[in-house]
């Protein structure tokens, strides 16, 4: 265990300015949890994480009818079709925590508003430029909520309670996710710009919920002052090279191949801009850096980022690519193999909110990562050894078992990171948390897609219908998998596409062991520390500014 000492060893930490418990007293009692205020609020972030994971999943299955009114579509088309809601929503995390911290949270309001803009654009578009542009505003608010309802859960919430909370609000964005395609694919019948429109009810109510009852009070700073605590520089290097890097990743073998210099260039200035950030923030010509050096100081912390990346990597890996057994191997329709898919997401609801409840009342954030991560080595072993013939049972089993280790690891980084940490430094933890999880969320799609599409071509000599053979040159087996199935397909050919699916992704989970047992190894790294009452009190429920009874924390009055 990881005494208390240790932790104030971190570098340059600012002492915390509530010296008394009368001061504690008064904090606690300015935030009521379980006030009506509190489970209104709450509950339209839970809305609202639902409604950015449904967006962020419903383009892939939508897209063949989107290009019908769109017009018909050039690889350079698809990929930003597909990839610009994410390359928006990444690399806007970290910034937005910084304006956070400058303006308060405030911010929340503007990135649903952007969000709601960016759906209505999309919905209502009528040319590809025009649809990519309301994608990428979509991102942006995407990425900003993503980030923010997890701290303003950590601003209402204490430590030691957090882990239920985010649990919920975890639940709520797998659920999305996973409804997405399948809302995709049914909204899609009827017409495709409902699939997003349907956000906007979502993002009105959190608007209205959050403007009338999230009473934000902050230590308001003139627009000069204010300026110049942003970090410029910093959030300029972070944007350009993170943009840079995920374009590389989303064109290579798509638009140009990876030994191209229109993919390497932009790949190895992307790495090379981002080793400058970090360098850039820990140096002392940074004096507002975004991702302060200090947050990394923790053995804890720093490994506890690594795992919130490993861990949506293989969420993501789990959600995308289970509907492709099903559709591919099994031979299902796309609602179908959504519909295949409920044990996972009946599994991985509970289990994030029992892991929370069960952290919270115990402490026990290190066990349940370090058993987290092995049930999901364990099940994506088991996923790999599926095959056609495979019983309802078996493969009912296998996603359950996934899906437990996944609820117990996911809900207890974030947490056990804030632990090892001060809580001034709470929005720029978060940030970073949020940027790790996105990250592996957008490489929790792309590795696998990779591995399928190298595998796929490998084995497609197995197909012995020329013609067909032809048709599948530069098709992209992960995201065409239904396109496939829907071309006129003796029994012959159908079984032979479904059994080099069938090896292609056996391949897919078997990579994916390795990186759900290097979460388990690290996951050791964590310390043993006791969850603290402490609170990051920026955010008041139903109360005017100015209270005189209020005390000041961190520049916030609470």
């Amino acid at each position: 265990m990881e005494s208390s000492s240790s932790i104030k060893e971190i570098p340059h930490m600012p002492p915390s300015r509530f010296s008394d418990d009368a001061q504690d007293s008064r904090v606690e009692a300015q935030i009521d949890k379980h006030s009506w205020q509190f489970w209104l609020v709450f509950c339209s972030l839970c809305l609202l994480a639902f409604a950015a994971a449904l967006e962020g999943s419903v383009v892939t299955a939508a897209l063949p009818t989107v290009a019908q009114t769109l017009g018909p579509e050039s690889s350079v088309d698809r990929v930003w079709i597909t990839n610009s809601f994410m390359l928006a929503h990444t690399v806007v995390q970290p910034p937005i925590a910084q304006l956070c911290d400058i303006f308060g949270r405030r911010t929340l309001l503007v990135t649903i508003a952007l969000f709601a803009i960016g759906s209505g654009i999309a919905g209502g578009s009528n040319d590809t430029a025009t649809f990519i542009t309301g994608r990428i505003v979509q991102g942006l608010g995407s990425g900003g909520i993503y980030m923010l309802v997890d701290l303003v859960v950590c601003d209402l919430v204490p430590l030691r309670d957090r882990g239920k909370y985010l649990g919920i609000v975890l639940s709520s964005t797998a659920f999305g996710t996973t409804l997405g395609p399948m809302v995709a694919v049914e909204l899609a019948d009827v017409n495709w710009r409902l699939t997003f429109y349907v956000s906007l009810p979502a993002s009105g109510v959190a608007l209205v919920v959050s403007w009338f009852f999230l009473d934000i009070t902050y230590e308001k700073l003139g627009w000069r002052e204010a300026l110049r605590k942003i970090d410029w520089i910093g959030n300029t290097l972070f944007i350009a090279s993170i943009a840079s890097i995920l374009c590389g990743l989303a064109s290579g073998g798509i638009i140009n191949p990876w030994n191209s210099n229109r993919i390497l260039l932009p790949l190895t200035l992307g790495v090379a801009g981002w080793i400058a950030f970090h360098l850039f923030e820990a140096s002392p010509w940074c004096h507002e850096p975004s991702v302060p050096y200090r947050i990394f100081a923790s053995r804890t912390s720093f490994v506890g980022f690594i795992l919130a990346f490993i861990a949506a990597m293989v969420l993501q890996w789990t959600l995308n690519f289970l509907p492709v057994y099903f559709q591919g191997v099994k031979a299902t329709s796309p609602l179908m193999s959504g519909v295949n898919t409920l044990p996972y997401n009946a599994m991985l609801v509970p289990s994030t909110i029992l892991a929370g409840i069960v952290m919270s009342k115990f402490g026990a954030y290190s066990l349940f990562q370090s058993v987290g991560f092995a049930l999901m080595a364990i099940g994506v072993g088991l996923l790999s050894i599926l095959d056609s013939d495979s019983h309802t049972a078996l493969w009912t089993v296998f996603q359950l078992v996934v899906a437990v280790g996944q609820g117990l690891a996911a809900t207890t980084i974030l947490p056990a990171i804030q632990t090892a940490l001060y809580s001034l430094d709470v929005a720029s933890v978060t940030g970073m948390y949020a940027f790790a999880r996105s990250l592996g969320l957008v490489l929790g799609v792309r590795i696998p897609t990779l591995i399928l599409d190298a595998f796929f071509v490998k084995n497609v000599h197995h197909i012995s219908n020329a013609e067909l053979r032809g048709k599948l040159d530069g098709v992209i087996s992960y995201a065409d998998v239904n396109k496939i199935f829907s071309m006129d397909l003796s029994a012959k050919t159908k079984l032979e596409v479904t059994s080099v699916y069938e090896v292609s992704l056996q391949m897919v989970w078997r990579i994916a062991i390795a990186f759900a047992v290097l979460g388990f190894i690290i996951s050791f790294g964590v310390r043993r520390l006791d969850l603290g009452e402490e609170r990051s009190p920026e955010i008041r429920l139903g109360e005017k500014h100015g209270n005189e009874n209020s005390v000041r924390y961190n520049g916030y009055e609470v």
